[in-house]
């Protein structure tokens, strides 16, 4: 019987889970809105992946949980920190990844990886939400803007408005400003990221950053982010549809590697 190992990250905004097999290749990935109960989230995320690919809960191995929600995953056999989660599953999209930008709604954290996808140093921005997802989202509402959209129209920019504010509740007052004073939706936005960018990348410059460089979390599917990102930086991020579940990869990865310890 083929056995199973999952991963379940519990993020701010979303909750993302993946299977992989006793080969360490993916079977499935899933994901939903956090919403207020991060327990019945998980819960609810986990039984989509095994429904998805039609694996049984007794043939799964080993529950890895991880995200700022972790200890809220009951059913999970441990916990692994999100950095170290986000390093191997990079690893495992990109294996020739260096440095790790993981940008979620929550914080933003800049990893620097080794061949092994293990984490060599990290830092992080905790304490104010001017360079996460949430910036965005806050731009968005303020807007009256799907969080889907505001990346695409960010793309169509002539002319980039600069933010200048340092703090997410400032910023929705400051893009409604902008607005009023007869800026086009997509200079705000593209502004809004540039922003967020520079951010970024103040703190990956702290770790340093080491070719390849793989960008994690659901805001590396905003395809504005990736373009302010990519001009600043003037390299080319490692980014694909999978890279949203990096967190649930690497923690499936750390389910595998439990399992064989103790088997040895």
């Amino acid at each position: 019987m083929t056995k199973y190992f999952a991963g379940v990250d519990a993020g701010s905004t979303y909750t993302k889970a993946c299977l992989l097999d006793e080969n360490s290749k993916l079977v499935t990935t899933t994901s939903d809105m956090t919403g207020v109960n991060i327990v019945a989230a998980t819960k609810k995320v986990y039984q989509a992946a095994l429904s998805k690919a039609g694996v049984r809960e007794d043939e799964v191995s080993y529950i890895v949980g991880t995200g700022y929600g972790r200890y809220k995953i009951t059913f999970g056999n441990t916990q692994v920190t999100e950095i170290s989660c986000h390093a191997r599953g990079a690893h495992y999209l990109f294996p020739n990844t260096r440095t790790v930008l993981d940008m979620g709604g929550q914080d933003t954290k800049a990893i620097r990886v080794n061949a092994r996808g293990e984490v060599v140093d990290f830092c992080m921005n905790d304490k104010c939400a001017a360079g996460t997802g949430r910036f965005i989202e806050g731009s968005a509402r303020a807007l009256n803007l799907g969080l889907s959209e505001v990346g695409e129209i960010s793309l169509k920019s002539t002319k980039p408005v600069k933010i200048s504010a340092t703090c997410a509740v400032f910023a929705e007052m400051e893009t409604q400003e902008q607005l009023a004073y007869g800026n086009k939706l997509e200079d705000i936005l593209y502004g809004v990221h540039s922003s967020i960018a520079s951010r970024s990348i103040g703190l990956l410059r702290r770790v340093g950053i080491e070719p390849e460089l793989t960008f994690t979390g659901g805001v590396s599917l905003n395809p504005g982010m990736v373009r302010c990102l990519q001009e600043q930086l003037g390299i080319k991020l490692n980014t694909s549809p999978l890279t949203m579940f990096c967190g649930a990869i690497g923690a499936a990865e750390f389910a595998l590697e439990k399992t064989l310890a103790v088997a040895i």
